[in-house]
């Protein structure tokens, strides 16, 4: 049997609806082309969404066609989410079970990770059908397909048909070598330096969240398991100006997604994600501007006389007579009215109180009987708000895009027009976590043995992120294991959509951040080291991971350097942008300003420099930047009392007092007066 022939079928409902998200297929025929011997004709591959009959009509028009195929793979749909049924669709097809198959890619699996025991394979024939079930994840896929790959020939032979008694006639060793399995290609599938290259996530099939993109080049981490004598011994990131990290921010973080929101004071922040237009008018009623008498002028206006008070109309619900609802005003009568009144029928001004005067009362003296006017030229209008003179109904009053602001402006504009919710982005929720085996919490009670360092970039992210309005988990610290760093970053992905690492992204043997996103976590790191001072070693990427609805969508991590100021101040640079694109905040850089240097400011000779400083506004209208102080990396003191962020060019000497730098503003402007 010269060449077997194979389907592929791809179980995803995300990808039925959208063809270009399927990354698994490419990696499967990868594995075909590479590991197959070339034994493998690729018939189809078909897409179909998480639904049992889907699946297995599919599988049944290639299985019990009268030119069947030898082999199909399936991949996706076999972990724990409510929507994976690939198993137990599969199940009831199977004539023969194949246990062998599925030990085997769980064993693969398990060398890498102990979530592989989360997987559901199923293996086995149907008709002359080998058919097995592969995760949803690439990385996933291809390695279980990649445990098995050089056996399969022999078993689609046998199901086929074949004379088992000539197939087995050179006995095991025979069959070993014609499959390729020498015992040192046998075992590395299942040896963890193999898997170093393309480590198991298997997140659609296992449930646990992630779902990693085929890689089509090796990762540029480090590889852990080979040691610190293998270990590269300078960064094989490309160092990027600001300018090309901030644009791969921008092109790489996830959109911004809607929800909707009840109108209240937690609005605050959130962008709108619709236009908003007032489902009724303001005032919704004639209402008075000032406390006086609501009158009915006369041709010329002249007002001049005594007047009985006939009733009063209070800022209160219609109905009653102290409420305007006291019926229709007429010529040589007058209504007391107070501000915000609905003014009664007939009436056509209003006559401010300082303008009158009182002539009598009631026998209770508790009551006006009747009040003099003393205006003349009154016209018609005067003192009163028309209905819908605020806000016309219809009439647009928020724009998408715009962000509600703490002022109370936004929210009371809602308020006053009667909307009661509105659709706006999500505010997205952050993740800070600490790494390092030296790290000890802040408040941890005793001194400092050798080598410790008490934590001060987490409780300093925290407090940035959620002064700038932002929901912040707590991930704690996490020691410099590559296992125990997986963990830790796999459920804080579940629970938040950008995490912020500190440390372990330099050079180190211990460094172990990016090697994890990329070799653990399937993540593709979009750039790792940036030109600038601090924080050089700044890392972006994104992961894919598996939502509570089966969807694979982009989480972000940004891997900050160790030193505390370089974790703010490319907190500032580029986390927050992110931050601010998922809240739908465009344009989401920090603000932009011309300042003047007010002292001479020191370069570095080699690469620009964010310089923390203090930025006032002076008698003259002109911002003035003053520096914080010893700028290195480590002093964290450098941030206190900053403002804003100098962007000052590498050179050879200072700048000098008066020079006009560009500042990026992180906090509001200090007075100079």
């Amino acid at each position: 049997m010269a060449s077997l022939k194979a389907a592929i079928l791809i179980v995803s409902t995300t990808a039925a609806n959208d063809p270009s998200t399927d990354a698994a297929e490419a990696a499967l025929r990868a594995v075909f082309d590479q590991d197959g011997g070339g034994r493998w004709d690729l018939v189809e591959a078909k897409i179909v969404g998480d639904v049992t009959t889907d699946i297995q009509r599919q599988i049944v028009q290639w299985t019990d066609s009268a030119d069947p195929v030898h082999l199909v793979i399936t991949t996706g749909g076999t972990g724990f989410a409510v929507a994976d049924h690939t198993p137990e669709a599969v199940s009831v097809l199977l004539h023969k079970q194949a246990p062998g198959l599925v030990h085997a890619m769980l064993s693969s699996s398990l060398a890498v990770t102990p979530f592989a025991m989360m997987s559901r394979p199923v293996a086995g024939v149907r008709n002359r059908t080998v058919i097995i079930t592969l995760p949803g994840s690439p990385k996933g896929a291809r390695e279980n397909l990649q445990a098995v790959i050089k056996t399969l020939p022999h078993a689609c032979q046998q199901a086929a048909g074949a004379d088992s008694r000539a197939l087995h006639s050179g006995g095991v060793k025979k069959l070993e070598q014609d499959a390729g399995l020498t015992p040192a290609a046998q075992q590395q599938p299942y040896t963890l330096t193999h898997h170093a290259h393309h480590v198991c996530t298997h997140g659609h099939s296992h449930g646990h969240g992630h779902a990693p993109l085929v890689r089509h080049t090796e990762p540029l981490s480090n590889d852990p398991s080979l040691g610190p004598t293998r270990r590269q011994r300078a960064s094989p990131y490309p160092m990027l100006p600001v300018s090309d990290a901030l644009a791969l921010i921008k092109q790489h973080t996830p959109p911004p997604t809607i929800t909707t929101c009840k109108v209240s004071p937690s609005l605050t922040g959130l962008v709108l994600a619709e236009d908003v237009h007032a489902p009724e008018p303001v005032p919704a009623f004639r209402a008075s501007i000032v406390d006086g008498y609501a009158v009915v002028v006369p041709p010329g206006g002249d007002m001049r006389g005594v007047y009985p008070v006939v009733t009063v109309s209070h800022a209160a619900p219609a109905g009653g007579l102290d409420s305007g609802g006291g019926g229709t005003l007429k010529m040589g009568e007058i209504a007391r009215i107070t501000t915000g009144a609905p003014l009664p029928g007939g009436a056509t001004s209003v006559i401010m109180v300082e303008d009158t005067r009182l002539v009598s009362m009631t026998e209770d003296e508790k009551e006006e009987r009747e009040v003099e006017i003393l205006a003349q030229g009154v016209k018609e209008g005067e003192n009163i708000r028309e209905v819908g003179s605020d806000v016309d109904k219809g009439a647009l009053i928020l724009r998408k895009g715009e962000q509600v602001s703490a002022v109370g402006g936004e929210v009371g504009l809602l308020a006053s027009v009667g909307v009661r919710e509105v659709k706006v982005y999500r505010r997205p929720v952050v993740g800070v976590l600490s790494t390092g085996d030296e790290i000890v919490e802040h408040d941890r009670a005793g001194e400092l043995r050798l080598g410790e360092v008490r934590d001060t970039n987490r409780p300093g992210l925290i407090a940035a992120a959620r002064d700038w309005g932002y929901e912040v988990v707590d991930l704690g610290i996490a020691k410099d294991q590559a296992g125990s760093l997986e963990e830790v970053l796999r459920d804080a992905l579940r629970r938040v959509d950008l995490v912020i690492t500190t440390g372990g992204v330099s050079m180190g043997e211990l460094d172990l951040l990016k090697p994890t996103i990329e070799r653990a976590l399937g993540g593709t790191i979009h750039f790792g080291r940036v030109a600038m001072k601090p924080g050089k070693p700044t890392t972006f990427a994104t992961v894919p991971v598996k939502n509570d609805a089966g969807e694979r969508v982009s989480k972000v991590i940004f891997s900050l350097p160790g030193n505390p100021a370089s974790a703010l101040v490319t907190f500032h640079l580029f986390v927050l942008p992110s931050l601010r694109q998922m809240l739908g905040i465009d344009p989401p850089e920090l603000p932009r300003v011309p300042v003047v240097l007010a002292h001479d400011f020191p370069l570095d000779k080699v690469r620009p420099e964010y310089h923390r400083a203090v930025v006032s506004v002076g008698s003259d209208g002109v911002l003035s930047a003053t520096s914080t102080g010893g700028q290195r990396s480590s002093k964290v003191g450098s941030m206190k009392g900053a403002n804003a962020l100098l962007c000052m060019p590498s050179g050879p000497e200072p700048l000098p007092k008066g020079t006009r730098v560009e500042a990026l503003l992180m906090g509001p402007l200090h007075s100079g007066l």
